[in-house]
């Protein structure tokens, strides 16, 4: 082992401009047939089906992942295993998309007579216009480069930093002209951060019936403390037998109604309450319901429906659960 930290930093740099420079170069690229290739996916009424062997299948599945989470059915098929029976996967209503930067890829060009026979269009990613798949291509992408970052020119680098970069190009120019929403990207990721921010609403995650700690504006504060208790949120929702809310009573209030020299005895919640108060209702989204809280500096939130009545609570702990702070 010869490591020299300053050939290792050099080297490192080099790599990074030379990929740089080969997605820089895709961008004259961006033609006619960029344009066609997403007429053809966006025309595809069964799934995008795309392929590749080796380090180009790695990107292939990649970018059948990427048009699956925003808005295009897809999925990866091995051309290895298309021959083998998976070609059944592919109808006619469907696209292929295969990537290969050689172009001539003895496992794609097996299977390309029965892509042509199902007559399904198919769009070639390549580094080599003039090969076999990019001549029996409806469409042909042009991703060469100039040369690999690899020092030997034989690791597959920029090539597929090349060919991932303008798969990620025809995946967002599709999610573009489809009209994706960050509403329609959150249904495919209901599991990620994003998706819970945009999915999650007050009403799936707040406390209701008996878990709402509440009382009635006549009732002695010492009631009031033991409801807290209880319910363990950190308030008590002063509303009236019309369930109309009237305040609130938190930790806070009590430690300022004890500051001000107030005796408990004798003290009813509505003479301690904070009266009014900010509430949320069910139809909010629970990431607005957090950012009420933060802005406000509160933990908690009465929920009421549009007449102010009382139905539900919700607190920073269940915002937290949710996945949403």
């Amino acid at each position: 082992m010869n490591f020299n930290p300053e050939t290792t930093r050099n080297l490192a740099l080099a790599v990074l401009n030379d990929e740089a420079e080969a997605v820089r170069n895709l961008a004259q690229r961006i033609d006619d047939r960029f344009l066609e290739a997403c007429r053809c996916i966006l025309a595809c009424k069964g799934r995008v089906i795309v392929t590749g062997m080796g380090k180009s299948g790695h990107i292939g599945s990649k970018l059948a992942a990427t048009l699956a989470s925003t808005g295009t059915p897809a999925f990866f098929v091995h051309p290895g295993e298309a021959s083998h029976g998976d070609l059944g996967m592919i109808t006619r209503e469907d696209v292929v998309i295969a990537l290969s930067n050689s172009g001539e890829t003895d496992e794609i060009i097996t299977i390309l007579p029965l892509i042509r026979r199902l007559g399904v269009p198919l769009i070639a990613m390549t580094g080599n216009p003039g090969s076999r798949l990019g001549a029996d291509a409806t469409v042909h992408l042009d991703v060469s480069v100039e040369r690999e970052a690899c020092p030997l020119g034989l690791a597959p680098t920029s090539s597929t930093t090349a060919a991932l970069a303008m798969g990620d190009a025809l995946a967002v120019a599709v999610l573009d002209a489809r009209g994706f929403t960050a509403n329609d990207f959150a249904r495919s990721h209901p599991g990620g951060r994003l998706g819970r921010r945009l999915l999650v609403h007050v009403a799936d995650i707040m406390h209701t019936d008996d878990a709402i700690p509440r009382i009635t504006p006549e009732a002695p504060l010492k009631d009031a403390l033991f409801e807290i208790t209880r319910k363990g949120l950190g308030l008590v929702i002063v509303a009236g037998a019309d369930d109309e809310i009237q305040g609130v009573f938190t930790d806070g209030d009590l430690r300022r109604t004890l500051d001000a020299g107030h005796s408990l005895d004798g003290l009813t919640i509505g003479e301690a309450m904070t009266t009014g108060g900010h509430t949320a209702q069910p139809d909010w989204l629970a990431v607005e319901a957090l950012e009420a809280m933060e802005s406000r500096r509160i933990n908690a939130l009465p929920v009421t429906d549009a007449e102010n009545r009382l139905v539900g609570v919700i607190n920073m702990h269940d915002l937290l659960r949710a996945g949403v702070a």
